[in-house]
Protein backbone atom coordinates (compact mmCIF):
# COMPACT_ATOMS: atom_id res chain seq x y z
CA UNK A 1 0.00 0.00 0.00
CA UNK A 2 1.07 3.28 -1.01
CA UNK A 3 1.98 5.58 1.89
CA UNK A 4 1.83 3.73 4.40
CA UNK A 5 5.18 3.05 6.65
CA UNK A 6 6.39 -0.24 6.92
CA UNK A 7 5.43 -2.60 10.45
CA UNK A 8 9.08 -2.19 11.48
CA UNK A 9 10.15 1.37 10.97
CA UNK A 10 9.21 2.82 14.14
CA UNK A 11 8.36 6.76 14.52
CA UNK A 12 10.54 8.55 16.96
CA UNK A 13 11.32 11.97 17.69
CA UNK A 14 14.55 13.22 19.45
CA UNK A 15 14.14 13.27 23.32
CA UNK A 16 14.99 16.95 24.50
CA UNK A 17 12.66 18.13 21.11
CA UNK A 18 9.75 16.09 22.78
CA UNK A 19 10.54 17.66 26.02
CA UNK A 20 10.49 21.08 24.09
CA UNK A 21 7.11 20.74 22.94
CA UNK A 22 5.45 19.50 26.16
CA UNK A 23 7.09 22.79 27.62
CA UNK A 24 5.91 24.72 24.31
CA UNK A 25 2.46 23.30 25.12
CA UNK A 26 2.61 24.71 28.90
CA UNK A 27 3.70 27.87 27.54
CA UNK A 28 -0.13 27.81 25.22
CA UNK A 29 -1.81 26.74 28.23
CA UNK A 30 -0.47 29.43 30.26
CA UNK A 31 -1.48 32.65 27.65
CA UNK A 32 -4.74 31.07 26.57
CA UNK A 33 -5.63 30.65 30.59
CA UNK A 34 -4.25 34.65 31.06
CA UNK A 35 -6.36 35.51 27.50
CA UNK A 36 -8.99 33.86 29.22
CA UNK A 37 -8.65 35.92 32.70
CA UNK A 38 -8.29 39.24 30.40
CA UNK A 39 -11.12 38.87 28.81
CA UNK A 40 -13.68 37.66 32.20
CA UNK A 41 -11.73 41.06 33.84
CA UNK A 42 -12.52 43.22 31.40
CA UNK A 43 -16.39 42.15 31.49
CA UNK A 44 -16.44 43.44 35.08
CA UNK A 45 -16.33 47.18 34.55
CA UNK A 46 -13.46 48.90 36.21
CA UNK A 47 -11.33 48.59 32.78
CA UNK A 48 -9.56 51.70 31.51
CA UNK A 49 -8.88 52.66 28.13
CA UNK A 50 -4.86 52.14 27.10
CA UNK A 51 -2.51 54.13 24.92
CA UNK A 52 -0.31 51.37 24.17
CA UNK A 53 3.54 52.93 23.87
CA UNK A 54 4.67 53.53 19.91
CA UNK A 55 7.33 50.77 20.57
CA UNK A 56 5.31 48.05 20.74
CA UNK A 57 5.53 48.39 17.36
CA UNK A 58 8.59 48.94 16.60
CA UNK A 59 9.37 45.88 18.67
CA UNK A 60 7.44 44.28 17.02
CA UNK A 61 8.82 44.75 13.48
CA UNK A 62 11.94 43.61 15.42
CA UNK A 63 11.00 40.62 16.14
CA UNK A 64 9.73 39.44 13.08
CA UNK A 65 13.21 40.45 11.26
CA UNK A 66 14.77 38.15 14.58
CA UNK A 67 12.80 35.43 13.06
CA UNK A 68 13.91 35.96 9.35
CA UNK A 69 17.66 36.04 10.62
CA UNK A 70 17.29 33.04 12.53
CA UNK A 71 15.67 30.97 9.41
CA UNK A 72 18.36 32.02 7.43
CA UNK A 73 20.65 30.63 9.69
CA UNK A 74 18.33 27.47 9.97
CA UNK A 75 18.79 27.30 5.98
CA UNK A 76 22.50 27.94 6.45
CA UNK A 77 23.19 25.25 8.57
CA UNK A 78 21.16 22.85 5.85
CA UNK A 79 23.77 23.38 3.39
CA UNK A 80 26.82 23.71 5.13
CA UNK A 81 27.36 27.18 5.10
CA UNK A 82 29.09 27.96 8.57
CA UNK A 83 29.63 31.96 8.14
CA UNK A 84 25.89 32.38 7.16
CA UNK A 85 24.77 29.63 10.32
CA UNK A 86 27.49 32.32 13.14
CA UNK A 87 25.77 35.80 10.97
CA UNK A 88 22.27 34.85 11.26
CA UNK A 89 22.46 33.50 14.93
CA UNK A 90 24.13 36.39 15.68
CA UNK A 91 22.00 39.17 14.05
CA UNK A 92 18.98 36.64 15.93
CA UNK A 93 20.91 37.59 19.41
CA UNK A 94 21.30 41.23 18.69
CA UNK A 95 17.78 41.74 17.19
CA UNK A 96 16.92 39.53 20.31
CA UNK A 97 18.96 42.38 22.80
CA UNK A 98 16.93 45.00 20.65
CA UNK A 99 13.75 43.82 21.29
CA UNK A 100 14.29 43.47 24.90
CA UNK A 101 15.33 47.05 25.65
CA UNK A 102 12.78 47.95 23.17
CA UNK A 103 10.26 46.60 25.63
CA UNK A 104 11.98 47.91 29.04
CA UNK A 105 11.68 51.01 27.14
CA UNK A 106 7.88 50.49 26.48
CA UNK A 107 7.21 49.64 29.99
CA UNK A 108 8.69 53.26 30.41
CA UNK A 109 6.09 54.84 28.36
CA UNK A 110 3.59 53.28 30.14
CA UNK A 111 4.76 54.74 32.95
CA UNK A 112 5.17 58.26 31.55
CA UNK A 113 1.39 58.18 30.42
CA UNK A 114 0.04 57.25 33.98
CA UNK A 115 -0.18 53.54 33.43
CA UNK A 116 0.83 51.70 36.02
CA UNK A 117 0.97 47.77 37.43
CA UNK A 118 -1.32 48.44 39.99
CA UNK A 119 -4.32 50.61 39.84
CA UNK A 120 -5.94 49.52 36.09
CA UNK A 121 -6.42 45.85 35.28
CA UNK A 122 -5.96 46.31 31.92
CA UNK A 123 -2.20 48.35 32.37
CA UNK A 124 -1.54 45.37 34.96
CA UNK A 125 -2.12 42.75 32.35
CA UNK A 126 -0.28 44.34 29.61
CA UNK A 127 2.95 44.20 32.34
CA UNK A 128 1.80 40.37 33.17
CA UNK A 129 1.55 39.34 29.08
CA UNK A 130 4.65 41.35 28.54
CA UNK A 131 6.85 40.27 31.54
CA UNK A 132 5.93 36.91 30.82
CA UNK A 133 6.72 37.12 27.09
CA UNK A 134 10.54 38.46 28.18
CA UNK A 135 11.26 35.75 30.95
CA UNK A 136 10.36 33.08 27.85
CA UNK A 137 12.59 35.09 25.81
CA UNK A 138 15.78 35.85 28.12
CA UNK A 139 15.79 31.59 27.75
CA UNK A 140 15.41 31.69 24.23
CA UNK A 141 18.24 33.74 24.13
CA UNK A 142 20.74 31.42 26.28
CA UNK A 143 19.09 28.87 24.15
CA UNK A 144 20.28 30.86 21.34
CA UNK A 145 23.70 31.92 22.65
CA UNK A 146 24.68 28.49 23.33
CA UNK A 147 23.66 27.57 19.79
CA UNK A 148 25.79 30.31 18.36
CA UNK A 149 28.82 28.90 20.52
CA UNK A 150 28.49 25.35 18.99
CA UNK A 151 27.94 27.20 15.46
CA UNK A 152 32.07 28.53 16.16
CA UNK A 153 33.36 25.32 17.13
CA UNK A 154 31.53 23.69 14.17
CA UNK A 155 29.12 21.82 15.74
CA UNK A 156 26.12 22.76 13.58
CA UNK A 157 25.81 21.56 10.00
CA UNK A 158 23.85 19.21 8.06
CA UNK A 159 24.63 16.58 10.02
CA UNK A 160 23.94 17.36 13.75
CA UNK A 161 21.15 19.96 12.93
CA UNK A 162 19.09 19.14 16.42
CA UNK A 163 20.03 22.42 18.40
CA UNK A 164 19.45 24.65 15.58
CA UNK A 165 15.89 22.64 15.12
CA UNK A 166 14.78 23.24 18.32
CA UNK A 167 15.96 26.50 18.54
CA UNK A 168 14.42 27.89 15.41
CA UNK A 169 11.26 26.28 16.36
CA UNK A 170 11.34 28.46 19.76
CA UNK A 171 12.20 31.58 18.30
CA UNK A 172 9.68 31.42 16.13
CA UNK A 173 7.15 30.06 18.64
CA UNK A 174 8.22 33.20 20.56
CA UNK A 175 7.73 35.41 17.78
CA UNK A 176 4.09 34.08 16.81
CA UNK A 177 3.72 34.57 20.54
CA UNK A 178 4.57 37.99 20.95
CA UNK A 179 2.24 38.60 17.14
CA UNK A 180 -0.09 37.11 19.09
CA UNK A 181 -0.36 39.36 22.25
CA UNK A 182 0.17 42.29 20.36
CA UNK A 183 -3.06 41.78 18.31
CA UNK A 184 -4.90 40.36 21.28
CA UNK A 185 -4.16 43.41 23.66
CA UNK A 186 -4.66 45.62 20.76
CA UNK A 187 -8.49 44.22 19.38
CA UNK A 188 -8.95 43.94 23.28
CA UNK A 189 -8.26 46.88 24.64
Amino acid sequence: MTGEMPANKVRSMHPQKFAMWLFLVSVVMIFISLSSAYIVKKSVGDWLYIDFPPLFQATTAIIILSSVSMHFAYISAKRNNIKNIRIGLAVTAVLAIVFVIGQFQAWGQLVDGGYHFVGNPASSFIYVFTGLHIVHLFGAIVFLLIVLNKAFKYKVHSKSMVRIEMCTTFWHFLGGLWLYLYLFLILNN
